[in-house]
């Protein structure tokens, strides 16, 4: 009877893939690899914090190892981020403020249970999915863009609003259509990839100017922010490869963005396109732009003078207290990492070596550790496997939203990590994929990959139906 490890050699002979490395071999931490890359062996996929909880709530838990005494303060936080905004006045003074322009009334609805978000279907109005909005740099906005990274949009700011309370009138609809293409595997199947087109349809505050730039961004999972500030800035730096200096094909990049807390450029790391320094930040602009709320660290909305926001009742100065988000900030830290599954299930380990062969590993790095003097405890010192390297990558032209932010081009997005994918539709059922949500299937979104990943993509679609079905599984056990 021929053995697996046998059985995966040869189908990666037939596919035209060279091993990079020996099936069994070990790194310096004492791990297995396979292509040079750790592979995991462990069920904590997010250290000590790693939670056994696998149903609709898999992205909801605090950390397993979060102190007893801080339990209260994670709960707290969570009703915030799951209760709506409401217009003021109200009587709920601590969640008032609401607008006037906004995308949605509360984080939860956008991070459906704090997982990601879905593109709207039909005559849904968007929700979890918004569009950026920028102009092209001109001279004399170096200023503009070392604080916000792009140049707004005179009468509509650097997000389009598609809602607006009472007396408001929003800013626009964000208007979508699909084009089909078909993607050939080896032995014939193919697959349907679809291609989103944005358009935005009756603007209400002017003419949107020809050359207006546009970013399609879906809202991601939660899971695991706090573990991923923990990892060093140098770690990072170590890691990026600007220049490709040793001719692997992948060129990862850090992006140095504002950090308002400190006011000062530091290393970005959070969201698409790694645009915010630290959760916080990721926070409090979340609030600014996505409800039109005020904080001390976001003082100003995304309204423009032309909008009139200021004639609306405020919710306070500043609407979320410093106290609401410090407790917002720790409960999106707090969130837990599901453990892996079906470990031992031969196809799951014949998908993660097989992942690391294709080359995905490259920039989805397996490990990360977190500092030792990490912020807070229950962070600090952990082994994780994200299987992000928080860097920016060209990705081609086919996901290319051709919109710059910060130091990021128009063809680079930040690598998403991939802890917790499997469960993502577990979550929510109408999750997709990418960061416009493109992507129905795991498979639709290995199948986007082009610039840096395209050797790694190539590689996958060469593969045997089998070995395909294998890194699927692997993905659907993370």
């Amino acid at each position: 009877m021929t053995s697996p490890s046998l059985t995966l050699i040869a189908g990666l002979a037939l596919s035209g893939l060279t091993l990079a490395a020996p099936a069994f071999a070990a790194d310096a931490a004492g791990a297995s690899t396979a292509g040079g890359f750790p592979v995991q062996e462990t069920r904590l996929t997010g250290g000590a914090g790693s939670v056994e909880q696998f149903d609709h709530n898999a992205y909801s838990l605090p950390l397993d190892n979060l102190a007893m005494t801080k339990r209260l303060d994670f709960s707290v936080g969570n009703s915030f981020f799951r209760n709506p905004w409401v217009v003021a006045p109200s009587s709920t003074a601590a969640r008032d403020g609401l607008g006037p322009l906004f995308n949605t009334n509360s984080c939860q609805g956008c991070h459906i249970k704090d997982g990601r978000g879905h593109p709207p279907t039909g005559d849904e109005t968007p929700i979890a999915l918004f569009l950026r909005l920028s102009l092209p740099a001109e001279q004399g906005d170096d200023e503009t863009l070392k604080k916000l990274g792009v140049v707004p949009v005179p009468g509509y700011g650097r997000q389009l609003q598609t809602a607006a309370i009472p007396g408001a009138e929003p800013e626009g609809n964000m208007v979508i259509e699909h084009e089909a293409r078909e993607v050939t595997l080896e032995g014939g199947e193919t697959v349907t990839l679809t291609e989103p087109r944005y358009r935005i349809e009756a603007p209400a505050y002017g003419a949107l100017p020809e050359d207006l730039k546009t970013s399609p961004r879906l809202a991601p999972p939660m899971t695991g922010l706090g573990l991923l500030s923990a990892i060093s800035d140098d770690d990072l730096r170590a890691a990026a490869d600007p220049d490709d200096a040793n001719n692997d094909g992948i060129s990862g990049r850090i992006n140095h963005v504002w950090d308002e807390r400190r006011q000062e450029t530091m290393v970005g790391r959070f969201g698409w396109k790694a645009g915010e320094p630290s959760v916080e930040q990721q926070s409090m602009h979340a609030f600014a732009g996505d409800m039109g709320l005020t904080s001390s660290l976001a003082p100003a909305t995304d309204c423009t003078a032309a909008q009139r926001c200021d004639e609306f009742e405020s919710g306070g100065k500043p609407e979320v207290s410093d106290k609401v988000a410090d407790f917002i900030t720790f409960y999106a830290e707090s969130l837990a990492v599901p453990m892996r599954r079906n470990m031992d299930d031969p196809t799951v380990a014949q998908g993660a070596r097989q992942f690391n062969r294709l080359g995905c590993a490259a920039c989805h790095t397996p490990r990360q550790q977190t500092a030792d003097d990490a912020s807070r405890a229950a962070l600090a010192g952990q082994t994780i496997w994200p299987y992000s390297d928080l860097l920016l990558h060209d990705m081609g032209e086919g996901l290319a939203d051709n919109r710059a932010e910060f130091e990021a081009t128009g063809q680079e997005w930040r690598t998403p990590p991939l802890w917790g994918i499997g469960l993502a539709q577990t979550v929510n059922p109408r999750a997709r994929f990418l960061h416009d949500g493109r992507a129905k299937t795991l498979e639709e979104a290995i199948l986007w990959h082009g610039g840096e990943a395209e050797p790694a993509r190539e590689r996958y679609r060469k593969l045997l139906k089998s070995e395909r079905q294998s890194v699927l599984r692997f993905l659907e056990s993370l």
